[in-house]
């Protein structure tokens, strides 16, 4: 019961994720490539934990 009060891990690093694109999307329009690069590799990262979660949702 107590379940329901929870947050949802996955939307949170999916609500996570758009927020990085975003920013590595105006990083990008100002020409502030390092700021560019270093917000894509915690994407990228963030994309792979996201995916492990994905994966171990569906293994229950």
């Amino acid at each position: 019961m107590l379940n329901f009060f929870k947050r949802d891990p996955v939307k949170k690093l999916e609500r996570l994720v758009a927020a990085k694109l975003s920013q590595a999307r105006d990083a990008q329009r100002s020409g502030n490539m390092p700021r560019y690069a270093v917000l894509t590799a915690e994407v990228d990262d963030l994309g792979r934990r996201l995916d492990a979660l994905r994966a171990a949702r569906s293994d229950r």
